[in-house]
């Protein structure tokens, strides 16, 4: 078949429920209640985790029998973007050629809009399909994603390993030592289970990481911007390298004010979606540092932030949520082609435990990230994971 000819025959969202033994950022705290479906808030910053890993795959076949994969972040009801993309997306798609992932994403973008759907679950929804778009335009040329995107050089990402879900601070200090020793001297550690306080926290892991480890804080938007720009200052004799999510990410103004009174960089994206979103952020300086997640743009809209980053001359560390490992793929060769990103999100005891759902060389060692090599992504979901982690 032409390659040229090659059309979207197929589109298909699975969302899917991975067990762990540990929920996302540890243990439950005292009195936290689990919902029927895995549902709890963690009291830290009051927001719903699952005590599951869930997300949703897309799966593209083009009318030759070449397969693409795409997935977002979806660790909450993530029914709700199989329904959008089975029921909406997927049947004004068919007959599309392969090769115009951009095209549909503006597309697709602006179906919604004027329904105020320029976020949120639609958006999520966007950032598979548009995934599994540019991995199946790829495969269909015989490529690498990173070649389509660029011919990016390099080969492999600096890597920050984040989460130390221990319950005491002495566990999480011995976690981060653990990390230490495989090699990673970047790590992040979290506000919202700093339950022996924030602060001490990030000087005890100093004083056992020592003067040259990187540091980083997520403060999970719990605080005013005063009472962030106050908890900062208390930090940065411990040499905080960036200081994530200080407040509300409605707040522009407070994120502003924040960046304006410390001296470290401020964190902020993860749950951003769009250029238009990094836009007024950037331009009142409030991004020091941003974290587009992967799965949450796509990566047409990825491509899009981090080019916008560069023209503020602003770092790109991207951010890494739950998944099995197809939008880290789709991160790692998007950040290959952006000399902006200087280290990527290493979500360790999601992605470890999860490289057994792929196939593919996606890896993470000695503090870096390898670009899986091979057409498109370089990695597929394995054949039983549909099988044993389905939700019907």
């Amino acid at each position: 078949m032409d390659l040229e000819s090659a059309k979207i025959d197929r589109i298909e969202a699975f969302a899917l429920r991975l067990p762990r033994e540990l929920p996302y950022l540890g243990a439950l705290e005292p009195g936290v209640r689990v919902t029927n479906d895995g549902y709890f808030v963690r009291p830290g910053n009051a927001s719903v985790y699952s005590i599951h890993d869930q997300c949703t795959l897309v799966k593209i076949t083009a009318s030759d029998g070449t397969i693409g994969w795409g997935e977002c972040v979806s660790f909450v009801v993530p029914e709700v973007i199989r329904t959008l993309i089975n029921q909406l997306i997927g049947p004004l798609l068919v007959g599309r050629s392969v090769h115009d992932p951009a095209q549909i994403y503006y597309q697709l973008y602006d179906l919604m809009r004027v329904r105020g759907f320029f976020g949120g679950y639609y958006h999520d929804t966007l950032a598979a399909v548009d995934i599994a778009l540019w991995d199946l335009s790829a495969r269909v040329a015989g490529i690498g994603l990173s070649r389509l995107l660029g011919a990016g050089e390099r080969s492999r990402i600096p890597a920050y390993a984040s989460g130390l879900p221990g319950s005491t601070l002495d566990q999480r200090v011995q976690l981060a030592l653990d990390l230490q020793r495989r090699g990673f001297h970047a790590v992040k550690f979290a506000a919202a289970v700093s339950h022996e306080g924030t602060a001490r926290e990030m000087a005890a892991l100093r004083e056992a990481l020592g003067a040259n480890a990187t540091i980083l804080c997520d403060m999970h938007w719990k605080y005013t911007a005063p009472q962030a720009v106050a908890l900062i200052h208390q930090m940065q004799p411990h040499n905080l390298a960036v200081a994530e999510a200080p407040c509300r990410p409605e707040d522009i103004d407070g994120q502003a004010r924040v960046a304006r009174a410390v001296q470290c960089p401020i964190g902020i994206g993860e749950e951003l979606r769009t250029s238009f979103e990094f836009l007024p952020r950037l331009e009142r300086r409030s991004i020091g540092v941003a974290q587009p997640e992967m799965g949450r743009t796509g990566i047409t809209a990825f491509m899009e932030i981090v080019a916008l980053c560069r023209a503020f001359h602003t770092d790109v560390m991207p951010h890494a949520s739950i998944g099995i490992g197809i939008f880290q793929a789709a991160s790692l060769h998007a950040s290959a082609v952006s000399p902006m990103v200087s280290m990527h999100e290493y979500q360790h005891s999601i992605f470890d435990a999860n490289l057994r759902y792929i196939e593919g060389n996606l890896r993470c060692e000695q503090g870096w990230f390898q670009v899986p090599t091979g057409p498109g992504l370089g990695v597929v979901p394995r054949e039983d994971l549909l099988r044993d982690c389905l939700i019907r």
